[in-house]
């Protein structure tokens, strides 16, 4: 049978103008998917946003409309219908084609489809052109309109928010202003007689794994034609295990129930593989195949588990029966210009991850809903995913037509991705439970009637309690909803007992120490950071000038978006490092900084899994993963996929084995404290372990002087049996006192580490080392370091006589290490494997703690 639907991408042949100047010339575009600027930049008639002070530069472009234009052909046959489909217009966008106005567009989110058949000049060019509209103005428009609303925001100005699009376009603490323009999802010209317009499955795995059953459903065109059938087949490994032929009602919709006996699961990466289903609908009459369509799922059972116990109530996600610590980190858009992430970039960031052994990925409310390239990787490599809706930082109005923009909004997204079984959760929006808290809006928890949300001050309540919900229940009824990020039961944000928290005492608010980390714990930590610069080579290509290339610099500060950035990042630099001025070696402190705060909060939030029933903490993100642009932030790797020594601390942090040690830390900056005082140590060392069976482990720990690497008492080695998918502690509150260690008389005690080995099987699969506090109070020199470059040039080992706090190579685009930013110990080889191109080895380059001042 020949299918009779034909898709042509009018991806080629567009040209750009702007609108409002009529002496403005056409300007050639490469291809679409595209964005104005980036359009602009080809054609040599912007800077580069991303370098320098370019991004002040090109901000006029907001303010302008413009247009894009194309010509294409097409048959009409009698009974073929054809359609434009948009799959994305950013933002306020006015559709024309042949000079006839065929759609108003508002909001990016959403796709059009478009039945242009009566339009059609067949056998001559078919001008399309579409008028986009100035989103900033259009804010501003649509503030004056709704007085009844007051637009409060936390982040950029309040223009965005009745607008729905991207509000990172704004600008953000981490981001430029850079409002976009254009089709920024490809275009199609669709001709058919009848179509499939969706697949999918809705299901349920019970809870013992044995069973699968559900419905398979397809959504057609036929309209109220019932003489369709749409054949419905589930296949395994090119093999069919279910296959049906199902009526179309008069409706277009296709339904069979269907059961899997012992499915085949999908499984997040660590805990077990991730095959997938091929779902595939055949739509059909008369033996004639008129349209089909194709998509991959997997089974998987997935909770959200919130139950009472000893610590108030709990959040973590269960998947197949697995409690699962969901260790990871929040995701912003990739580019500040989305066109321009391709499928293998988002592949790259998502195998990251898996590199990383991060578990989930929460997808902020401020960007877009996220492609389907980067679903797909999440899918395939195994990366569970959170994604917030598209609302951010403020007070959402509510007006008709903007509920019912965003209602189709949600059902088109929910549709397009209940099909990934990597997608576990929904989420209402990001921090504007925190708005209303700021501003003292109008929330009752116990008043529970929608209609009377929508007449309070703060009406986006109705969006995150009553319309959302009411959406994924409809669409994706066996997926999870979480009101918003944070979020617990209607209590404050910031209660640790229930709910997620986003716990930003670190940095912002209180700027509390990072080695306090154990006391600043949630259910949930579904965001947390510190900042650091990116590599050199990153720096040097975002700012251009070499006089400007060093700390505190006019560029430097300018592209530091986050507020109070000097004073904070400088505070966190000085009580815990000495300064240095010289840009590599600030760079690599406040690397070494970040990498910190990632060791103790997600060791000490892992250590807080405990075990079934106990789990006090469901998981740790920190933000964030990724930058739009290259700047100095929060995110781990930076904007060319270039890794933070803070990426590799937590890769070893969620090791499904590892070992942590926390040790005592003084208070040093207090006004009258004595920095040569010998204090008592009092440390703890636990097992953290994600693996699904008891492990026996060896651990051995060491107390090492500082200052000649030798061993200043005897140490300690036990044999433990890890409980599975739990935290077992080895050593509480072991207490070394001054005098044992500097012995009987000493007047002076050399200050030591506490360093610990974890084996397995003879193996060693983890290390920690806790040091004592500050480090600028060390002395680090004649460590002598060495590092050996293999023949094949495939891996390196370093070695050092003396203890060495943060080991770092610099890194650029062409190196990839497995290992980076690490402490050395005297002893012990540490072997990195080296995978990048051989040439950048030529030069590389390293640093530590201290090696600055020698």
């Amino acid at each position: 049978m020949e299918q009779l639907r034909s898709k042509q991408e009018l991806k080629t042949g567009w040209q750009l103008k702007q609108q409002d100047d009529p002496k403005e010339e056409w300007l050639p575009v490469k291809k679409i998917p595209s964005q104005v600027h980036v359009d602009l930049l080809a054609n040599e008639k912007i800077p580069d946003p991303f370098l320098n002070l370019n991004e002040l530069g090109v901000q006029w472009i907001e303010e302008k409309n413009w247009v894009y234009r194309t010509s294409f052909e097409a048959d009409s046959t009698l009974g073929i219908i054809t359609d434009l489909v948009f799959y994305g217009l950013d933002t306020f966008a006015s559709v024309m084609l042949n000079g006839v106005k065929i759609l108003e567009s508002d909001n990016m989110h959403i796709m059009h489809r478009v039945d242009v058949s009566r339009h059609l000049q067949v056998g001559k060019h078919n001008v399309l052109e579409i008028l986009f509209h100035s989103a900033t103005r259009r804010g501003r428009e649509l503030i004056e309109q709704h007085h009844e609303h007051t637009f409060h925001v936390r982040q950029t100005e309040a223009s965005r928010v009745p607008v729905r699009k991207a509000q990172y376009h704004w600008g953000w603490d981490w981001g430029p202003i850079l409002n976009t323009f254009g089709p920024w999802r490809p275009v199609f010209l669709e001709q058919y007689v009848a179509r499939v317009d969706d697949v999918w499955a809705q299901y349920q795995v019970t809870s013992d794994l044995k069973s699968c059953s559900g419905f398979l459903y397809a959504r057609t065109s036929s309209g109220d034609d019932t003489s369709y059938h749409v054949i419905m087949t589930l296949s395994y490994d090119g093999l069919p295990v279910f296959e049906k032929q199902c009526c179309v009602d008069q409706n277009g919709l296709a339904k069979a129930e269907f059961e899997l006996q012992n499915p085949t699961l999908w499984y997040p990466h660590g805990y077990g593989a991730q095959p997938r289903y091929q779902l595939s609908a055949q739509l059909v009459k008369d033996e004639i195949k008129f349209d089909s369509q194709i998509k991959l799922i997997g089974f998987r059972r997935a909770e959200l588990v919130q139950e009472h116990d000893e610590f108030g109530k709990s959040f973590y996600f269960r998947v197949n029966s697995i409690d699962t610590f969901a260790g990871g980190c929040c995701w912003i858009p990739a580019d500040s210009f989305s066109t321009q992430i391709s499928r293998d970039r988002y592949y790259d960031w998502i195998k990251l991850l898996v590199e990383g052994n991060q578990v989930l990925i929460r997808v902020w409310g401020g960007g877009f809903y996220e492609d389907d390239a980067f679903l797909d990787a999440c899918d395939e490599l195994g990366v569970l995913v959170w994604h917030d809706f598209a609302f951010a930082c403020a007070s959402y109005p509510t007006y008709p037509a903007y509920l019912s923009s965003v209602e189709e909004e949600a059902r088109q997204n929910i549709r397009r991705l209940r099909t990934h079984p990597s997608v576990i959760a929904w989420a209402g929006n990001n921090e504007d439970y925190q708005v209303q808290e700021r501003y003292k809006l109008e929330y009752r928890p116990e008043d529970k009637d929608p209609e009377s949300w929508l007449r309070s001050s703060f009406p986006a309540r109705y969006i995150y309690e009553y319309l959302l919900p009411k959406l994924v229940k409809e669409e994706d009824p066996f997926n999870n909803y979480h009101p918003s990020s944070p979020w617990g039961d209607g209590k404050h944000t910031t209660d640790t007992t229930v709910g997620d928290i986003h716990q930003w005492d670190i940095w912002h608010g209180k700027m509390l120490r990072y080695q306090d980390s154990d006391q600043l714990s949630g259910r949930f930590v579904s965001e947390f950071g510190m900042e650091a610069y990116p590599h050199l080579q990153t720096i040097q290509r975002a700012i251009t000038d070499p006089s400007q290339q060093h700390p505190g610099s006019k560029l430097m500060d300018f592209r530091n978006k986050a507020f109070d950035h000097e004073r904070r990042l400088l505070t966190y630099v000085v009580e815990n490092f000495l300064v240095p001025s010289e840009l590599s070696s600030f760079a690599h402190i406040t690397q070494v900084l970040q990498a910190e705060t990632m060791r103790y909060t997600y060791k000490s939030w892992r250590r807080m899994w405990g075990s079934t029933g106990a789990h006090k903490c469901g998981g740790v993100l920190v933000w964030q993963l990724n930058d739009c642009w290259p700047t100095m932030s929060w995110a781990v790797v930076d904007y060319y996929l270039v890794k933070k020594p803070a990426f590799y601390a937590i890769s070893r942090a969620l090791r499904p084995l590892d070992i942590g040690i926390s040790r005592n830390c003084p208070e040093w900056t207090s006004g009258h404290a004595d920095p040569t005082r010998i204090d008592t140590c009092v440390f703890d060392v636990w097992i953290a372990s994600s693996m699904q069976e008891a492990t026996v482990v060896e651990v051995t720990i060491r107390f090492i002087s500082i200052k000649s690497g030798e061993s200043v008492r005897e140490g300690i080695i036990q044999t433990v049996t890890a409980n599975p998918n739990s935290t077992t502690e080895v050593i509480q509150r072991y207490t070394v006192s001054a005098d044992i260690v500097a012995g009987v008389g000493g007047k002076h005690q050399d200050p030591y580490v506490v360093h610990g080995t974890a084996k397995v099987a003879g193996q060693i699969v983890a290390v920690d080392t806790a040091w004592p506090q500050p480090y600028k109070y060390l002395d680090f020199s004649n460590r002598n370091v060495k590092v050996d470059v293999s023949s094949a040039k495939d891996t390196i080992t370093v070695t050092a006589d003396l203890p060495v706090k943060g080991f770092v190579f610099e890194e650029k685009v062409e190196t990839k290490f497995s290992d980076n930013g690490f402490d050395i110990m005297p002893g012990e080889k540490y072997t990195i494997h080296y995978r990048g191109k051989e040439h950048a080895l030529d030069d590389l380059a390293w640093r530590y703690v201290g090696s600055h001042l020698y």
